[in-house]
């Protein structure tokens, strides 16, 4: 039946039309935006995931300028750790050369002193952006490396990085060693004790002045052993046991082969006995350190003018090389693992964005070819709408 109130044919040309054109809308909408969910409204899950995903991104794109910052401030501290063992290197070399008789001894303190100087300064400028992880400023930092997230919560995570106290001034002798076989130093803060194969030494410790936090290392071919003053052991009856067999114990992990340590107070309380079973003969030193001076600070006990404590100091140079040998190693390891996690964390953003682009990022070639195809449907879908329009006219016809 045909009517000329109801065109039926020209509503749906028109519907039609109006979907083509506003498929049409959103394809423009993706070539001029790039992307094929640009707003919640074109799909609500996928742009909310979208959306946290970039934010995650713009979090590690601040974390690899942290790293970055972080990693040059623990180049800093380890370049001024490598250039302080080398220092000391030299150092080492003057108080060798002072062991010959035919030698001039206050030239060569001159230069061990210059080299104290040159320690202290490298120590002073080790800084980067204002931190310095050498001169005991610093006990440790943070370096932000990433963002775990779990669900909807997000924890930052972080690269420890523990500064060191390369000072140094503080260091004040007290008597310790004053009972000792032979070898004790004037004030009885450093000892030296030969002993030959098959023979025996005596280290007698006196606790006198000693408290909570004080250090005392032995070093025996080449290995030191350390032991702190703890606050049991100045609260015990006789402190000097506690801490006489805190340092044999210590000296034991050595594994030191031929030497056996014993704890001795037949004689005098806090007596440790030293005895050389073996073909070579053994020099062993010892030195105090008190709490509060800096890792550096057995450098005010070298003075090669002083010819009775010369192998005391020669044990000493070689604590000192080799705490800061570990420094060095150690802030090498760290700058290493915070390179690695930079790398991670670059490989990673971009796999992000990746996974951001896959979700929301328009396929240009296929927004092309619907373009055109939409284009052709609007056309034909205009002309299929007026030849629906004519059509009640054909009904005049009828009338004629």
């Amino acid at each position: 039946m045909s009517s000329i109130l109801t065109n039926s044919s020209a509503m749906v040309a028109l519907q039609t039309l109006k979907g083509i054109n506003s498929s049409l809308s959103k394809t423009q909408n993706e070539i001029s935006t790039g992307k094929s969910v640009a707003t919640a409204k074109d799909n609500a899950a996928v742009w909310a995931i979208s959306k946290v995903m970039e934010s995650d991104v713009s979090g590690f794109e601040s974390i690899s300028n942290s790293l970055s910052l972080g990693e040059s401030t623990v180049a800093v501290a380890r370049n001024a750790a490598e250039t302080i063992t080398d220092l000391l290197g030299d150092m080492k070399d003057k108080i060798i050369a002072a062991q010959g008789d035919n030698v001039d001894r206050t030239k060569l303190q001159s230069d061990v002193d210059a080299l104290k100087e040159q320690i202290a300064s490298v120590v002073g400028a080790a800084q980067f952006n204002g931190l310095n992880l050498l001169d005991g400023s610093t006990s440790s930092t943070k370096v932000l490396s990433s963002l775990d997230r779990s669900g909807t919560s997000v924890s930052a995570a972080y690269i420890d990085v523990t500064g060191v106290d390369f000072s140094s001034g503080g260091y004040l002798g007290v008597d310790v060693f004053s009972g000792s076989t032979a070898g004790a130093s004037a004030t009885g803060d450093a000892a030296a004790v030969n002993i030959d194969a098959g023979s025996s030494g005596d280290l007698v410790i006196d606790a006198t002045n000693l408290v909570e936090g004080d250090k005392l290392s032995v070093t025996i071919a080449g290995k030191t052993a350390t032991y702190t003053v703890t606050a049991d052991d100045m609260n015990a009856t006789a402190p000097e046991e506690n801490i006489a067999f805190g340092l044999k114990n210590a000296v034991d992990a050595l594994g030191i082969e031929g030497l056996t340590v014993d704890y001795d107070d037949s004689t005098t309380s806090g007596t440790l006995n030293f005895t050389n079973d073996g073909t070579d003969d053994l020099t062993l030193t010892a030195q105090y350190k008190n709490v509060g001076s800096g890792d550096l600070a057995l450098l005010d006990t070298i003075d090669v003018t002083d010819t009775a404590t010369l192998e005391t100091q020669l044990g000493n140079i070689e604590s000192l090389i080799q705490t800061a040998t570990d420094t060095a190693s150690s802030f090498g390891a760290v700058e290493s693992r915070i390179s690695t996690q930079a790398d991670f964390v670059s490989k990673l953003t971009d796999t992000m964005k990746n996974g951001i682009g896959a979700l929301v990022d328009a396929d240009m070639e296929e927004a092309s070819a619907r373009l055109q195809a939409l284009q052709t449907q609007q056309q034909l879908g205009i002309q299929s709408l007026s030849i629906a329009n004519q059509q009640p006219q054909n009904i005049l016809a009828l009338f004629k």
